[in-house]
């Protein structure tokens, strides 16, 4: 009996263990959390087989993994027509292709950062596959980085390609030979090239055929690639069976090269068509095309409408928007704005098939009807007085009737002037006439206002509506700006209300202002901008050739970041490239500290604008394709800080982890063809 109690004791302990080990089932606590990206164990078929004939090929890693966005991630080289399927499940991946393998290739599959773990999302960044269908593997590889030439922001998600031979029209036929593409960084890495050398591109590759269309950002590089390879030591990690791991050494091989610099672009090319035509009231109409043209259409009435076969010139004006690619035009003839229904010819340039530019006219109606108005109360209107007269001086002011549309006027800047710039103001409608003897400029002197001389001529960002006041300030002057009754009467005939707008000048101490030394190329022009935290320029300056500084003055208060551009042909503007006449765009460097400017500052900085590798020097704060952070990693705070650099094997990208420390081991950043930082003066 005591054995029987004994029994059943044993066996309700058991039940209890049982119970206590299913309660406790999950996610163990205090444990550290999991930091490291999944780990490569084995695939079928291996890493660089050779005679390869099947079309799946599966990869086991060490813990579960997921998949993002592998469609457009994942990169098959050479190309394929069908892009494979590729799906994770538990913690293998498979790659089922769906082309015919073509024979005595290598193939190579870029998951670039498409894999992570399950749980902790820990990205294996720069994981590859290889395999050939031949008895043979190709092994050389191409590294480097694409950035944005403009404002050298990392390009993410970029194709890069290259050709081995190429003619005139290769690049906008032939898919690439090999291809990779860019990571979160902006980094690439070709991979199992054939020994040779080769031409090498990026394109934002929009409707995947693997070949560049005019439209399509690219980059280019100035020479010809010969891929090559230089024996290192490598320190491994191996992992026991316990979990422990040991550092071993091994000979292992460097790719060169490793640090080419892709600086991106686009040709600007847009073909030229009629996109829209309307007519937003009855006072104008709007033409927009689909790209910018210096070459004004030519506009006539058809025959049947009123004014038929007069030019637009003759009963329009136009206003050309700052990109040329939309015409307002404002009906001028009272003939001509009357009608309801216009027919128009519209001769323009348009791109025909050929990518030429060739005339062509398009016969459109514009039509505008006036909404119905509201009955008038007879009685209330005969009773409203059309006159008034000055019981002191006599005089008699003739009213409008009570819906009369009256020309607006607006100050454009507020109350507070700057020192260095025009005042502006705007009209509601075009200008008919103008009477200077109505408007007034005063300047407060103690308690009176006294007249200024002024200059008052239309501004060029808007011809019919914009007109500015060129003169010099008195610094922290008061000043007052009136305008008459009937001093502006617009093209149809409406008139101003008296308009006063009374504003102070900014004093010299209410600005910074900013002496930038640019040594080593006073025999360059180059354009400095100062920019917004968005990377906008706010103000900018030029350096003519054979000076060494550049003064931007009237800063507002605040912290900006700088720009310089190589203004190669001294046009003041950044140029784009063209791949087809090998021209590259403009150079651009960013200053890497961020400039903090205060009120009544005379800053002088002195700026060597190729000290850091071009890659490494715009600041991360205003830095837009910002890459993704690791969990429990932090935004880099210091711009200035300096990394280690890096000693990469022959499996590693050869770029660092986090992106910031993106030097190879010759103690240089991305290079182009020129040299190991991206220009030689």
């Amino acid at each position: 009996m005591k054995c029987l109690k004994g029994m059943r004791a044993l066996l309700w302990l058991a039940l209890g263990l049982l119970t206590a080990a299913c309660a406790n089932m999950g996610r163990p606590e205090g444990g550290a959390r999991d930091e490291l990206p999944p780990r490569f164990m084995r695939s079928d078929p291996m890493p660089g087989s050779t005679g390869v004939s099947r079309t799946r090929l599966t990869i086991n890693f060490d813990e579960n993994v997921q998949l993002e966005d592998a469609f457009n991630k994942v990169v098959v080289s050479p190309a394929q027509k069908q892009p494979p399927q590729v799906s994770a499940n538990g913690k293998r991946v498979t790659v089922d292709f769906r082309d015919t393998l073509l024979p005595n290739t290598t193939y190579t599959i870029d998951f670039a950062d498409a894999i992570k773990d399950l749980n902790e999302g820990n990205i294996l960044d720069g994981f590859a596959m290889d395999f050939s269908t031949g008895d043979s593997i190709d092994s050389l590889r191409i590294s480097g980085m694409v950035i944005q030439a403009e404002n050298l922001e990392p390009a993410q998600g970029m194709l890069v390609g290259v050709y081995s031979s190429m003619t005139d029209t290769t690049l906008t036929s032939v898919p690439f030979e090999r291809i990779a593409r860019t990571n979160q960084y902006g980094h690439f890495t070709i991979r199992n090239l054939k020994p040779g050398s080769y031409h090498i591109f990026a394109i934002n590759d929009l409707n995947r055929d693997y070949h560049w269309d005019r439209s399509e950002d690219i980059a280019f590089y100035d020479t010809v690639i010969v891929p090559t390879t230089e024996p290192i030591t490598v320190t491994d990690t191996l992992f026991a069976r316990n979990g422990e791991d040991s550092l071993v050494a091994r000979q292992g091989l460097r790719f060169l090269p490793n640090d080419i610099l892709l600086t991106w672009f686009n040709v600007n090319y847009k073909p030229l068509y009629l996109s829209d035509h309307k007519r937003p009231d009855r006072r104008r109409f709007t033409l927009t095309f689909g790209a910018p043209n210096d070459t004004l259409p030519q506009v006539t009435i058809v025959d049947g409408a009123p004014g038929a076969g007069r030019p637009s010139e003759e009963w329009a004006r136009v206003h050309v928007n700052p990109t040329a690619d939309s015409l307002e035009y404002w009906i001028s003839d009272p003939e001509v704005l009357a009608a309801d229904s216009l027919r128009l010819a519209v001769r323009y340039l348009k791109t025909d098939t050929a990518e030429q530019n060739v005339w062509t006219t398009d016969t459109l109606r514009f039509f505008f009807r006036d909404t119905a108005k509201k009955k008038k109360d007879k009685k209330k209107d005969d009773d409203t007085p059309k006159f008034t007269v000055d019981s002191v001086t006599g005089d008699t002011t003739f009213l409008p009737p009570p819906d009369f549309e009256y020309l607006g006027i607006k100050a454009i800047g507020g109350n507070s002037q700057e020192l260095n710039k025009p005042l502006l103001i705007e009209t509601t409608l075009p200008l008919a006439s103008l009477d200077s003897a109505g408007i007034h400029l005063e300047m407060a002197v103690d308690t009176l206002w006294r007249p200024v001389k002024y200059t008052m001529v239309p501004d060029s960002s808007n011809l019919l509506l914009r007109s500015r006041f060129d003169m010099k300030w008195d610094a922290g002057a008061k000043y007052r700006l009136t305008i008459d009754t009937l001093a502006m009467t617009s093209l149809y005939g409406q008139w101003n209300r008296p308009f006063t707008h009374e504003f102070s000048v900014k004093s010299p101490e209410d600005y910074a202002n900013l002496k930038m030394k640019l040594p080593g190329i006073d025999s360059l022009n180059v354009i400095v901008e100062l920019l917004n935290s968005n990377d906008a320029p706010v103000y900018r300056a030029i350096k003519p050739a054979g000076e060494v500084e550049v003064n931007i003055r009237f800063i507002a208060p605040g912290t900006y970041y700088a720009r310089a551009i190589i203004d190669a042909n001294a046009n003041g503007k950044w140029d784009t490239g063209n791949p087809t006449t090998s021209l590259q765009p403009e150079e651009v460097y960013y200053f890497a500290k961020k400039l903090d400017l205060k009120r009544n500052w005379d800053i002088e900085q002195s700026w060597i604008i190729d000290e850091l590798p071009v890659d490494a020097q715009k600041p991360y704060a205003i830095l837009k394709n910002k890459p993704k952070l690791k969990r429990g990693e932090t935004a880099p705070q210091n711009e200035e800080e300096e990394e280690e650099d890096n000693i990469y094997d022959s499996e590693a990208n050869p770029f660092d982890r986090t992106g910031r420390n993106r030097r190879n081991t010759t103690g240089g950043g991305m290079s182009r063809s020129n040299g190991i930082k991206r220009a030689t003066y």
